[in-house]
């Protein structure tokens, strides 16, 4: 048993107490039964009034209750649909003070989502519309009225960071624009004049209006104003290209060019002023001297002759050069030649460095040719020999690659120009197979040379006997040991005069035996009479030419070289090139020709 149900019998139990009392009291005082009676039902009106009333207040209380969960039911049913939730399923099995609790609660929660959401709504409203206006773009679409989805909230979110990250962009864009927009102003002396400029200059960059327009209008102007400092700077370099070329015609004192040094280097609208005063300053003292100037500006045309490889007929074909009546006339003449040049210079100057890379390359390659020729270059001990050695490979490599590539230019330039490409008068290409046969036929005249003067060595040896030069070595310190020198003759110490070897200056000389010839000269069997055998053999005759003897003592030793009425050889020191030396050394231990000459001059070495 519920204890409400415990309490209302007690209730029961003390409404019976209560009248068995009463009825107690009023048969002691002796009340009469109608009297009784009478009280009897004023104590039961009064009891049932006081429950009726309490019937009363709870039937209210329950009425309260049903109306707060219709209304809560309502309220949450609205909630749900303004949030875009799904309907919310309610518990029906508890009481009604538990349904409306429940309903009350969960009606509280969705009622804080719907002002959060309103709230996220406005902020998000209030930077969209910050933004819009700084930027001129169209507010976001959404209802400022109406609950916005968690979905909406998010994008919302999302188009407002969009928003911010254009803002910063075109703010860092415009902060660049306006530093370089005040610096040319600054550059050219330009003070803001329109409204716009104004905006841009004077105004704060948080209030700057940053649309698309403003910003496009803002690049152009800093195009129009980089065009007018771009053509400042132009025509600055004009004057100052003038101004130099006038100060080395007239040539100006350093004190005046020294005055101009601001001016030089800057290109605001005052220094292009300054700038433009000084020429027209220049100009009157150039007509004031009309000789020097033109003199000076003959210098320069010759010098660009020289650069363009012009021809005689080329240059005397501009006749005013050789005039000598100066007037403004053969000045403007000359001004038209030079920048003629000039431009001619320019336009071909990749071509003109590669010939005259080509000359370099052919006179040092000359140069290296002619030092081959001394044979002093055999005693350097810095490494001269192989670095000219290896030096004058690389040429012989280079030079062919570079006239190739130098073809391939010229023929294209040709193409293209519809003419041909002169150097000092004539084809490139021809100046170059001149200057490689002019080098042939120099080569080959040389060779010629060379055999000429061997002939009549030959000869002079075969008459009046070989003078072998042996150069001297370096004094060592300390006693030094003669050579012995090798007898090739059992008779020779007993010979003539004429088989006789004398040191003559630290060299040998060798008499001809023609007169007496030794007594050993019938053994040789093998050696054949110049009339009637081969001819001596160039090898040899190069070795004799190449071999260079050098003593290891003091004092060279006499040595007797057998010789014969049929032939005799000098031993000569005279070098060629170092790998001519070394190719006929080579060949001298193949050569079957008089060994007996060959083996001397190693005996001495």
């Amino acid at each position: 048993m519920r204890k409400s149900e415990l309490i209302a019998a007690e209730s029961v139990a003390c409404l019976n107490k209560a009248l068995c009392h009463l009825k107690d009291i009023w048969e002691e005082i002796g009340i009469p039964e109608d009297q009784r009676l009478e009280r009897t039902n004023v104590v039961k009106n009064h009891v049932k009034s006081l429950l009726d009333m309490m019937i009363a207040e709870e039937e209210s209380l329950r009425k309260r209750l049903t109306t707060s969960i219709e209304k809560c039911q309502n309220d949450l049913s609205k909630l749900c649909l303004e949030l875009q939730l799904p309907p919310f399923q309610e518990d029906r099995s508890g009481t009604m003070l538990q349904q409306e609790k429940d309903l009350r609660t969960h009606l509280e929660v969705m009622l804080k989502e719907k002002n959060e959401r309103m709230q996220a709504l406005k902020v998000l409203t209030e930077q969209d519309q910050d933004l819009c206006d700084l930027l001129c773009f169209q507010p976001f679409s959404i209802s400022a009225d109406s609950v916005p989805s968690l979905d909406e909230l998010e994008h919302f979110r999302q188009h407002i960071s969009s928003l911010t990250a254009e803002k910063e962009q075109r703010r860092k864009e415009f902060v660049t624009l306006k530093k370089r927009i005040i610096l040319c102003m600054d550059d050219l002396d330009h003070l803001p004049e329109t409204s716009f400029e104004k905006d841009v200059v004077c105004e704060d960059e948080d209030n700057f209006c940053l649309s698309k327009e403003n910003l496009d209008s803002l690049k152009v102007l800093l195009h129009q104003l980089e065009s007018r400092k771009a053509e400042n700077e132009r025509v600055c370099g004009s004057y100052r290209e003038k101004i130099h070329e006038l100060w080395e015609r007239l040539q100006t004192p350093q004190e005046e060019r020294d005055a101009m040094c601001e001016h030089m280097t800057l290109s605001k609208q005052r220094n292009m002023e300054a700038l433009q005063a000084e020429v027209e300053r220049l100009e009157e003292l150039k007509l004031k001297n009309i000789q020097n100037v033109t003199e000076a500006i003959r210098n320069e045309i010759a010098v660009f002759w020289d650069k363009c490889f012009y021809s005689t007929d080329q240059r005397q074909a501009f006749v005013p050069y050789y005039e000598e009546d100066f007037s403004e006339e053969l000045l403007s003449l000359h001004d038209a030649e030079i920048l003629r040049l000039k431009q001619y210079y320019e336009d071909h100057k990749d071509l003109f460095e590669g010939v005259h890379k080509w000359e370099e390359s052919w006179r040092l390659f000359l140069e290296l040719e002619e030092k081959a020729k001394d044979p002093t270059r055999f005693t350097n001990r810095g490494g001269n020999l192989l670095k000219e050695e290896k030096q004058r490979a690389d040429l012989v490599k280079g030079l062919p690659k570079l006239e190739k590539k130098l073809k391939a230019e010229i023929e294209q330039w040709e193409h293209e120009q519809n003419r041909e490409f002169l150097v000092n008068g004539q084809k490139f290409m021809q100046f170059v197979t001149d200057q490689w046969e002019t080098y042939r036929l120099e080569k080959e005249r040389e060779k010629q040379e060379r055999q000429l003067k061997k002939s009549k060595q030959t000869e002079e040896d075969m008459v009046y006997g070989t003078v072998i030069r042996t150069p001297t070595k370096r004094r060592v310190l300390g006693n030094t040991t003669p050579c012995k020198a090798r007898k090739l003759n059992a008779t020779s110490s007993t010979g003539t005069s004429n088989s006789t070897i004398r040191s003559v200056f630290g060299g040998t000389v060798c008499h001809s035996p023609i007169k007496r010839p030794p007594i050993s000269a019938g053994k040789l069997g093998n050696v054949k009479t110049p009339g009637h055998g081969n001819p001596p053999h160039q090898g040899l005759l190069e070795r004799n030419k190449e071999n260079i003897c050098h003593l290891t003592g003091g004092v060279a030793e006499m040595m007797k070289v057998p010789a014969s009425p049929q032939r005799n050889f000098s031993i000569n020191c005279v070098a060629g090139t170092y790998s001519e030396f070394q190719r006929d050394l080579s060949k001298s231990s193949k050569s079957k020709h008089v060994p007996e000459i060959l083996n001397s001059a190693i005996i001495q070495l």
